[in-house]
């Protein structure tokens, strides 16, 4: 009878794992950009020839980001450039400007979503 216990609570352990592995987010680029996940939410930076712009989503479920602000810190070897990111409708944030994301750039964002907390992001451009 022991043994069964045994057996039972291992195996439902075992299961347990399988479960919640499948509880994260998909970080599949969608819009050509690097993602990273912070605070439960997705993010996806993608640079242009004339912007930065970070697309938000929950689950595949876009996000609305009338009303949200947030920041992208670029560090590039000791080059340092901040750029100021705003709504840009749908579930995008946007800051206008030449920005270059060449190979081993770093980037952190820090967005605040209207009632929740600022979220951190980080991202490594390969």
């Amino acid at each position: 009878m022991k043994a069964l216990k045994t057996l039972v609570a291992v195996t439902a352990i075992l299961s347990a794992s399988a479960v919640f592995a499948g509880a994260g987010h998909d970080l599949t680029p969608k819009h050509g950009g690097v993602a990273a996940e912070a605070g439960g939410v997705v993010f996806e930076l993608v640079a242009t020839s004339d912007a930065l712009t970070l697309h938000v989503d929950d689950h595949g479920q876009k996000i609305d980001t009338a009303g949200a602000s947030g920041k992208v810190t670029l560090l590039a070897g000791a080059d340092k450039k901040e750029a100021i990111l705003s709504p840009a409708g749908d579930n995008k944030l946007e800051a206008k400007g030449a920005y270059k994301l060449a190979s081993g750039t770093k980037a952190v964002a820090v967005v605040t979503l209207p009632g929740k907390s600022p979220a951190t992001a980080r991202f490594a451009i390969k």
